[in-house]
């Protein structure tokens, strides 16, 4: 069974993602790059970035890692939502530093809710 943490910006998960239900709609209804799973995956955290410039995204993995141990949880995938890839200024070290430590696949992409227009 896939468990997948989801990685957001914390401005946009504080701020703006009103308690990120994108990622969990596209989540529950297998959209954007949740298609590649079944029924099955289970979401086991959403976890914001630390704050620009994300310098504490490794030690907020380990944490993760640290405080479901107890669970026998571990992710075995992690999804950078769109908030990071999309908007972030700081993505490309970002995901290289996430990259670099997760041990475990990382997608850039999560929901495909991004409106085309604002006005129209």
């Amino acid at each position: 069974m896939e468990k997948i943490l989801i990685v957001g910006c914390k401005k946009a998960m504080d701020d703006v993602c009103i308690g990120c239900s994108r990622c969990l709609v596209g989540f529950n209804r297998r959209e954007g790059e949740f298609e590649r799973y079944d029924q099955d995956a289970e979401i086991i955290g959403l976890l914001n970035c630390g704050d620009c410039p994300g310098a504490t995204i490794v030690t907020r993995l380990a944490q993760v890692n640290l405080w479901n141990k107890p669970m026998n949880e571990t992710p075995t995938k992690v999804h950078i939502a769109p908030c990071i890839t999309d908007h972030c200024p700081y993505s490309e070290t970002l995901i290289k530093k996430i990259k670099a430590k997760a041990g475990v696949e990382v997608i850039e992409g999560a929901h495909p809710y991004k409106p085309n227009d604002i006005f129209s």
